[in-house]
């Protein structure tokens, strides 16, 4: 019986897409293909894979009023958000920019004697496993510097949105990328853990949950496969005294609140000096309450649909076992009669929590944010680190060196200070702890789809 991977829209609960999953011996000879097709990529000047590769980023933006449609369909962003455009832009010219540098040898020696250097090799085949969340940022992440950088790619998106691949597909082959260099395939979990164990890819990307990175790595076990793996996150943010607080409230509840809380580096916690806690929360309600819940194709809507009922009941289970425990919900629902028990679910912001509730240390992916008053930096920095995961933090203050005493001290991948919930393609994505291992963008994003590859020459002169 053949498998299908479909997509229920979270907008009214219909079958949007649907594709049947590749079998198994069509997967491999799909990677085949690849795998063949990847040296005559490699041996492209840089510059033209380059311009094919922004030809294909292009090609996408000129898809843009279909592509922010179907991205309302499948996820629910409001549609008055206009894609993930501005990011895919900002970096596919920012690796473009970085490629020559990047990729260029490191030379130790080149002499009348000697040729000593390192170069950056392709590594093959890099195998995609890309979220549903940001379907479009964080598939580029690792898609642009490999395929820049000399290999083939082949992408599997989430099913929920299961077009945003075939239309990474078109793109990129409409850019001058060849159909077997660039390769979006339908795949259930079983076959792509398969192709995995069977050392098909020389790289593998993964983006998603804690669980899904164990069972990647398990896959691989004994392959030697290199793995990026980005995964869970509990992001907070620490409001110190001399804040500017409305500019911290916008931010750190837009962090929040954007994209109904599915955001990889969303804010989930918040800590504030206890001076500044009850009006940073007064604010913080007040921004919440402004926000509207509905259809996604409606102009007026702020927040639109969570991917899926089961993510908001998961949302909604954190936030009744919290005030079970003592929290306060501070938002009346009421307030936002488009909450319907299923996809649609209100804001919360949560006072009186702890860490001994699990809306504080799990992962929510949902627009509620807990929010604690703090002594003093030594009390944020416990708090802050008190969590399995550890992707961003969010530090607010006027005074760059206190925030670098603190930033220093906080077990995560990124810094930010009065900033939040963005991803800069200048400096490496990486986390640490269960958020995963490995690093995308940047220089190290070249190098986590190349291997150092040694070249030491003797040049030896004839008799």
């Amino acid at each position: 019986m053949t498998t299908m991977i479909r997509c229920i829209s979270p907008v009214d609960g219909r079958i949007y897409a649907e594709r049947p999953a590749l079998p198994l011996a069509a997967a491999q000879a799909a990677v085949a293909r690849a795998k063949a097709a990847q040296p005559a990529w490699a041996a492209l000047p840089l510059a033209d894979r380059i311009a094919r590769v922004q030809a294909g980023i292009a090609a996408l933006n000129a898809m843009k009023d279909r592509v922010v449609e179907e991205l309302a369909w499948q996820m629910g962003r409001p549609t008055r958000y206009g894609g993930e455009f501005g990011g895919v832009n900002e970096r596919s010219r920012y690796m473009a920019d970085i490629a020559q540098d990047a990729l260029a040898p490191m030379v130790a020696e080149e002499s009348d004697r000697f040729s000593r250097r390192i170069e950056r090799a392709p590594v093959g085949v890099v195998f995609v496993i890309a979220p549903w969340n940001y379907p479009y940022l964080t598939a580029v992440n690792t898609i642009l510097p490999a395929l820049i950088a000399g290999n083939a790619v082949v992408l599997k998106h989430a099913s929920q949105t299961l077009l945003v691949g075939e239309r990474l597909a078109e793109a990129m082959h409409a850019g001058g990328v060849p159909a077997e260099i660039f390769q979006n395939l339908a795949l259930d979990h079983a076959t792509t853990e398969a192709l995995i164990a069977a050392r098909a890819f020389g790289f593998v990307n993964f983006t998603g949950s804690v669980a899904g990175g164990q069972a990647i790595e398990r896959a691989a076990a004994g392959t030697f496969t290199g793995l990026g793996l980005e995964l869970g996150g509990k992001d907070p943010g620490y409001v110190m005294e001399d804040a500017d607080l409305d500019w911290a409230v916008d931010v750190l509840m837009d962090g929040a609140m954007y994209n109904a809380g599915q955001c990889c580096c969303g804010i989930e916690r918040i800590y504030v000096a206890r001076p500044r806690f009850d009006a940073f929360v007064e604010r913080a309600v007040a921004w919440v309450e402004g926000l509207r819940l509905g259809n996604p194709f409606d102009a007026a809507t702020t927040l639109g649909p969570m991917a899926s009922p089961r993510f908001a009941r998961t949302v909604r289970g954190q936030i009744a076992e919290a005030v079970a425990a003592g929290a306060r919900a501070l938002v009346d629902p009421a307030r936002f009669p488009a909450d319907d028990g299923g996809a649609y679910l209100a804001p919360q912001i949560l006072v009186d929590v702890d860490h001994s509730m699990r809306v504080m240390t799990e992962e929510s992916f949902g627009p509620v944010v807990g929010i604690m008053p703090v002594a003093d930096d030594a009390e944020a920095v416990r708090l802050m680190n008190d969590s399995p995961y550890g992707l961003t933090a969010s530090l607010w203050t006027q005074d760059p060196d206190r925030a670098w005493a603190v930033a220093r001290q906080v077990e995560t991948g990124t810094v930010f200070m009065n900033r939040a919930d963005y991803l800069d393609p200048a400096i490496c994505w990486t986390g640490c702890k269960d958020t995963g291992r490995g690093g995308a963008l940047s220089v190290l994003g070249y190098h986590a789809v190349t291997r150092p590859r040694s070249y030491h020459f003797r040049k030896v002169k004839p008799l």
